[in-house]
């Protein structure tokens, strides 16, 4: 088995050395996991001409076509596994991705690498295509559509009258609002000819059939549970949208972008009428949630009770400004090594969900990182009084923010190392430049692909004093 996070070793090499590996074996067995290829796996089969997927069957003697179509972080390991599954069977496919790696191998399926969290030409190009096979569908026809978080940009297509250039501007200012990613997909979802369930509402009309298999990386929904009964859905492409026009003009007042975004966005959502609303309920179609946010923790609890250590779950809708989560989390870890509240060392703490990083002024920024990568380092600057307490947060599907790295591991020793070494932890913070400064301590998380797709993961262990 290939181990996920890729430099493991070095990681082990400097600070507290036991505590960076019972985070980075719990991270490892939580990533093996949820990888969305073998979930897929566990969910669909072909025998003959049924295909099965869950506990429901398609007799595929009776289609016409099948086609695949996919999009999000985590695409390449789920749109793999339908592809390998099906093999001829399949028509065409189509998938939009983030990275695509040099192991990822299809048989008749296109791989397109689009933009995120910026959208790019390669991802319209994409949509395009996806389009183009859906006009030319029809009644006898079936879509498998695989989907994961990251969609929302990777199938950016701005409806007539928005540019490309214009949607990349207004998601830029977005992402540095501060505002939660299910307000901004509220005003993305409703400026796209793709998002917010337009794709499937013109599979609907189409006459064809539609099987949804989705990485669902919304905070709030419940965990999975048993994936192969299907679900109701909300949200991405494939999916019902479950906000309207009103929250996207109502995320646009929150947070006082009126005069920050392209004009044409806030003309398009002000003026447009009920035809501007994303459709609500595909009753005809199938939907299947491989993963879910809480799934993490789940996995992650059980992985550190194998290991024989108490571990409980804080929260799996984790929010707010990253650097000050991970100072809150060192005030966990030192009242509970100091008092045993509000449980006993030794232990792990879960959380996920996702916090966030505002950046209202680019010329505090001065380097790269991401939210995780804030997160430890935020930590780092509380921890030094904690023996042996270690964060590990990453972005689960392999890269944090800008950067290529998925995260970071800091502990009770960073502070100290990083003063011994030069770099001002403080200082990276304010100027955004967390990656660098983490770079030279030796603790930055790198995976790549980890084939899911789930907000934040953030591990947090703490020995007894």
């Amino acid at each position: 088995m290939t181990e996920k996070i890729k430099n493991k070793d070095e990681l082990m090499s400097c600070g507290e050395r036991e505590s960076r590996r019972i985070v980075l074996d719990i991270a490892e067995r939580v990533l093996e996991r949820l990888d969305g290829y073998r979930r897929v796996k566990e969910l669909v089969s072909l025998s003959g001409d049924t295909l099965r997927v869950g506990d429901r069957t398609w007799d595929l003697s009776k289609k016409r076509n099948v086609y695949l179509v996919g999009a999000g972080k985590a695409c390449n390991a789920m749109a793999m596994a339908v592809d390998e599954i099906l093999g001829d069977r399949l028509t065409k496919g189509i998938c939009i991705v983030k990275i695509k790696e040099s192991s990822d191998v299809y048989q008749n399926t296109e791989i397109i690498t689009g933009g995120h969290p910026l959208p790019n030409e390669e991802g319209v190009k994409g949509c395009l295509k996806i389009l183009e096979l859906i006009e030319r569908s029809g009644p006898g026809d079936l879509f498998i559509s695989v989907m994961s978080g990251g969609s929302t940009a990777l199938m950016c297509c701005p409806v007539e009258g928005i540019t490309l250039e214009e949607e990349r501007a207004a998601a830029d200012i977005m992402l540095k609002s501060g505002a939660d990613v299910n307000a901004i997909n509220a005003v993305r979802r409703h400026i796209s000819r793709m998002n917010g369930g337009r794709m499937a509402q013109r599979i609907k009309e189409r006459g064809a059939e539609l099987i949804g298999i989705d990485i669902y990386d919304a905070a709030g929904m419940e965990a999975t549970g048993d994936i192969l009964k299907p679900r109701d859905f909300h949200g991405t492409p494939m999916g019902p949208d479950n906000t309207t026009l009103e929250d996207a003009r109502a995320m646009i007042r929150d947070y006082a972008l009126e005069d920050r975004l392209p004009e044409s966005i806030v003309r398009f959502l002000n003026e447009c009428g009920p035809e501007g609303e994303t459709p609500k309920e595909f009753p005809e179609f199938t939907y299947f949630v491989i993963n879910t946010v809480p799934d993490s923790c789940i996995y992650g609890k059980e992985a550190a009770e194998s290991m024989g250590l108490a571990a409980h779950i804080l929260t799996t809708t984790i929010e707010g400004e990253s650097s000050e989560a991970g100072v809150m989390m060192a005030s966990i870890a030192r009242e509970i090594q100091r008092t045993g509240n509000p449980v006993k060392a030794p232990c792990v703490l879960l959380s996920s969900g996702e916090t966030t990083t505002k950046i209202l002024d680019e010329e505090t920024v001065k380097g790269h990182g991401g939210p995780s990568q804030e997160l430890v380092t935020g930590f780092a600057t509380a921890a030094s009084d904690i023996p042996g307490a270690c964060m590990y947060s990453m972005d689960t599907e392999g890269t944090d923010g800008t950067t290529d790295a998925a995260g970071g591991i800091t502990d009770s020793t960073t502070y100290r190392s990083a003063g011994e070494a030069g770099v001002d932890l403080r200082q990276a913070l304010r100027e955004h430049a967390t990656n660098e400064a983490l770079s030279r301590l030796g603790s930055v998380v790198m995976t790549g692909n980890t084939g899911t797709n789930l907000c934040d993961l953030n591990i947090l262990y703490v020995p007894t004093l």
